[in-house]
């Protein structure tokens, strides 16, 4: 039997009088890599600040290993934000960068001690990044810096990894080696990602869920055209790998 990590149980949220979540019902279980799909604005980062706590629900609950969000229950959810920008002169060197992930078990005025440098040396060997301690952030790729993002998230010895846009600014050219190391890292703890890109995310998440206010999920990896349309309220051409129905809109000539 499954472990559940996060249950979502009737949760609604809105911002003012303009309603952003509805009903939304979700379980993640502790094998699962689940893609969330859907339009800007359809809820999917306001999701994600309340399973983190940021955000509280108007109704409903959000169960973390089988306790109700608090501030001490969210310690253990290693995210990722969407990185909009960077400062290439901002003076700061991986190590130290992955060292913020720790903060929360230490508390944010504590000593760093040798344990908190072995979790860096193996959050860093985790995507890859053996030796890069030293480096300059401003000095490495896109991909290399989001690798050093998960690294911090890792230090935080998370049961579950957010990750929001997490290629955003990444080169396609290093897409598909960003995706394979989260397949890898998958196997040893679940992982929710948010994506726009339909066709990239559905070759690698083992279940697929859309959101654009209310939340459409099969408890699977596929996507059907009613979910796409009333998620997208139009019809989308889908051809992707690895997704269980391809969806193709209709080719008929309906101009007259």
């Amino acid at each position: 039997m499954s472990e559940k990590v996060i249950e979502i149980n009737s949760l609604n949220f809105s911002f003012g009088i303009t309603r952003v979540l509805e009903d939304i019902n979700l379980t993640v279980n502790k094998s699962d890599f689940l893609g969330i799909i859907g339009p800007n604005g359809g809820g999917k980062t306001t999701l994600f600040k309340l399973i983190l706590g940021l955000l509280k629900p108007d109704s409903g609950k959000i169960l973390l290993g089988g306790r109700e969000i608090s501030p001490h229950v969210t310690k253990v959810i290693g995210y990722v934000p969407q990185i909009l920008s960077f400062e290439t002169h901002f003076p700061i060197n991986v190590r130290d960068v992955v060292l913020m992930g720790r903060l929360g078990k230490k508390g944010l005025f504590s000593k760093y001690d040798k344990n908190d440098y072995e979790s860096v040396k193996d959050s860093l060997s985790k995507v890859n990044l053996e030796g890069y301690e030293d480096k300059h952030l401003a000095d490495l790729s896109g991909g290399e810096r989001q690798r050093v993002f998960i690294a911090r998230a890792l230090a935080t010895d998370p049961k579950i990894l957010l990750l929001d846009e997490p290629t955003s600014n990444i080169d396609a050219s290093v897409e598909k080696s960003f995706y394979e190391l989260l397949s890898k890292l998958n196997k040893n703890i679940p992982i929710i990602i948010i994506s726009h890109d339909i066709g990239v995310i559905s070759s690698h998440v083992n279940k697929i869920a859309c959101l654009n206010r209310k939340l459409f999920y099969h408890d699977s990896k596929e996507l059907t055209p009613e979910m796409l349309e009333n998620v997208y309220h139009c019809p989308i051409d889908l051809i992707a790998h690895g997704v269980a129905h391809r969806v193709f809109a209709d080719h008929e000539d309906k101009r007259g």
